[in-house]
């Protein structure tokens, strides 16, 4: 598995990450036999990047995958784990108080002593100002005691992240995340990339798969987009799935193409998932893209190419 370097922090992350929110129960029940297997296989397979949240599934996505990691029986600093705080299933809480005791929950539920990165998490349910002011700085105090290595920022809206960094001392934000900004049918993201590398800021992305528009089945119902993009994205997939492809594959490719973004974050809960984006990431070294199905999904997604939504996840 390809390791890319993240930003100025030193970090080696896998090309793909292992999103972890499904093991939360997040789209349907993991029972934690078969969580602790699919972070084991994901490791085996060379992915050393694992993303987390307390938000996700209450919890419960952080408990697991603490499991699935202390089953590895490796050392610490053979994986990296990414986790998030100020948000949480109560809501949204930023302050300073309240992210300096996330930390330890988290720690406790993880099973670890520190985490490689905590991100601030989907900041614009938040005030941005008090993100600059008072969050930021209070995980600068975690990181000098221990707790965590590096800072993240994440959100949907690519605004947020500029109008922070624009606002905080050099080097004070390690690592943003992105999600639903480059992939088949938005790549807004590579807008700001040399933005970010100014700024010697990581880059990660998440949601290659537009939080389900680009599989077969389509997104869930409570999905944001406009029905003329989640129209476009089903002919899409049809269309794959016609000449005999998959779109979920060349869309994970396609995401991947790109080395200025350090690694694609992508949720997995079985092991045959793991196998089968670790098998699209060997084909993407090997044989390359499919370039003559790209063009035509391209063609199709042209319309709508780069519209997105208002924001935040599962608005459940």
């Amino acid at each position: 598995m390809e390791l890319r370097p993240l930003g100025n922090t030193g970090l080696k992350v896998s090309s793909i990450g292992f999103g972890a929110s499904p093991l939360g129960s997040v789209f349907g029940p993991v029972a934690e036999v078969d969580a602790v297997a699919t972070v084991r296989e994901a490791f085996r397979q060379g992915i050393n990047f694992f993303d987390t949240s307390p938000y996700y599934g209450g919890t419960l996505s952080e408990k697991m995958l603490g499991k699935g990691l202390k089953a590895l029986q490796v050392p610490r600093s053979d994986y990296i784990v990414a986790t998030k705080c100020g948000r949480y299933k109560e809501g949204f809480d930023f302050s300073a108080e309240r992210v300096t005791k996330s930390i330890d929950e988290s720690l406790e539920r993880l099973q670890l002593d520190y985490v490689d990165i905590l991100h601030c998490h989907d900041i614009e349910f938040g005030s941005l100002d008090q993100i600059v002011s008072e969050t930021i700085p209070a995980l600068q105090k975690l990181k000098q005691e221990g707790k965590i290595r590096f800072i993240g920022i994440t959100g949907l809206p690519l605004s947020v992240f500029s109008y922070v960094l624009d606002r905080v001392a050099p080097g004070s934000v390690d690592v943003v995340l992105s999600y639903c900004h480059y992939g088949l049918n938005d790549s807004t993201l590579v807008e700001l990339l040399p933005y970010l590398k100014g700024k010697g800021v990581g880059v990660i992305s998440a949601s290659p798969l537009a939080m389900g528009l680009l599989t077969e089945q389509g997104g869930p119902e409570w999905h944001p987009a406009s029905p003329e993009l989640k129209s476009a994205c089903k002919v899409a997939a049809d269309h794959c799935k016609s000449k005999g492809k998959k779109i979920t594959k060349l869309a994970m490719q396609y995401s991947l193409g790109n080395k200025e973004i350090s690694s694609v974050l992508v949720g997995m809960s079985s092991v045959s998932q793991v196998e089968e984006n670790v098998a699209a990431v060997r084909e993407l070294e090997g044989l390359g893209m499919d370039q003559e199905t790209l063009s035509e999904v391209e063609a199709i997604l042209r319309p709508v190419k780069n519209q997105t939504w208002p924001s935040g996840i599962d608005q459940k």
